[in-house]
């Protein structure tokens, strides 16, 4: 058997950078992130939007389940509060939860 030269046989470019994959949580933030740039790390975009704007007397449960362990869960809440967003789950709240909240406000 044949010793092996270690990298032989290996392209030079066989890593990618998670970053150009789009990984959730790795991406490097730029001059250039614009009011929407939390997005590219938030879970929700990675799941079935459906769950997000379910039917009149849907459930909102999964949706919700997803918001919870999501890293820009406070972001999104403040996009939709800010934009007035008045369908789906926006930051773990549902539209009535929004409604109250900036009544609280």
């Amino acid at each position: 058997m044949a010793a092996r030269t270690p990298g032989a046989g290996v392209p030079d470019d066989w890593h990618v950078d998670p970053v150009l994959l789009g990984v959730p949580g790795v991406r490097r933030p730029t001059e250039e992130d614009s009011q929407l740039a939390w997005q590219a790390d938030s879970l929700c975009a990675q799941t079935d939007p459906e769950a997000f704007f379910p039917e009149k007397g849907g459930s909102t449960r999964d949706a919700k389940k997803i918001c919870a362990s999501c890293d820009v869960k406070a972001q999104c809440l403040d996009y939709a509060l800010q934009n007035d967003e008045r369908f789906g789950i926006w930051g773990g709240l549902s539209e009535r939860e929004r409604r109250k909240l900036r009544k609280r406000a």
